[in-house]
């Protein structure tokens, strides 16, 4: 080791006020990394618990915790933009280029859903799923609160009237994705909205008021003039936008519809929504950067697909 590495770990632990000779130490009693225990594949392969003896289950779960993983690595480089208060447009492109790439992944492989199960298994397993729903997943429904400003979140039905300095809790029940189990008549919940509310729904008011003014909009118009005109940035941004409110979303419809529209009937999501009006992009026109779109292109948003 040289004297130069020893002065440096000495350096690291004074700072901690630790005796880095301790650490030293320790390295002698220590097991050398392997592949398996430093991704923890025993445990990986031993969290996927089937509900049936279907064997295309197998599929699906592993599909799914696939997509939490990814949304996992998406968050982990949206928290990188959120709390650098001096991030450049280099940075800021680089990074949504690799959020895009991910939802990329993601969007392409939904052919592994469409086409890896059979559909009568499908439709024999997703009964025993009820009223569970991949609604249900809070990591997606962060990467949308830590994309945009919550009023782009707002269901399209609300968003003109709605005040923008609105309490979280009430911007929260008008949340396009209230739609999927709410009657705005009654203000009746369904049980897959109960449940993941209460759940998660302190987790998320906690959640957006930090990326109140941390999301990737909010950042994006605070930077300067010249890097809000950046051509290479507009294009990530857009291409982000499009990929995952359009191409992500339409690949997760078409896949839907291909299970669970069976000859010309449409059967109702596990956990009850009225998914083709909630996830089709033309209804509620999710939108995380309005302002780098044209008036023909929202117009247009969701129908020339």
């Amino acid at each position: 080791m040289s004297l130069e590495i020893t002065n440096q770990l000495k350096e690291k632990y004074e700072a901690i006020d630790q005796d880095y000779e301790t650490y030293l130490e320790g390295l002698l009693h220590s097991k050398p990394l392997n592949y398996w225990d430093y991704i923890q594949t025993d445990a990986l392969l031993n969290l996927q618990i089937q509900r049936t003896v279907h064997p295309d289950e197998m599929v699906f779960i592993m599909y799914h915790q696939i997509n939490e993983l990814l949304f996992k690595m998406i968050l982990g480089e949206i928290d990188q933009v959120a709390k650098n208060s001096e991030v450049d447009t280099e940075t800021f492109t680089s990074k949504l280029m690799r959020i895009s790439r991910y939802f990329d992944m993601l969007t392409s492989s939904f052919s592994i859903m469409k086409d890896g199960m059979d559909v009568d298994q499908y439709n024999k397993f997703r009964t025993t799923l009820t009223p569970a729903s991949g609604f249900q997943s809070a990591q997606y429904r962060k990467i949308e609160f830590a994309s945009t400003e919550l009023i782009n979140l707002i269901d399209k039905r609300f968003r003109e009237t709605i005040d923008r300095n609105s309490s979280y809790e009430n911007a929260f029940e008008h949340l396009y994705w209230q739609a999927a189990g709410k009657d705005y008549k009654t203000g009746k919940k369904s049980y897959l909205l109960t449940a993941f509310e209460e759940k998660y729904k302190d987790e998320f008011i906690r959640f957006t008021k930090f990326y109140y003014g941390n999301n990737l909009w909010s950042k994006f118009k605070s930077l300067p003039k010249e890097s809000r005109e950046d051509k290479a940035l507009i294009k990530a941004m857009r291409h982000y936008d499009y990929t995952v409110n359009i191409k992500w979303v339409m690949a997760h419809y078409n896949t839907a519809n291909h299970y669970l529209n069976i000859g010309g009937q449409t059967a109702e999501a596990t956990g009850g929504s009225e998914w083709v009006k909630y996830m089709h992009p033309k209804y509620q026109k999710r939108i995380f950067f309005p302002e780098l779109w044209s008036e023909k292109e929202i117009q247009d948003w969701g129908t020339n697909i």
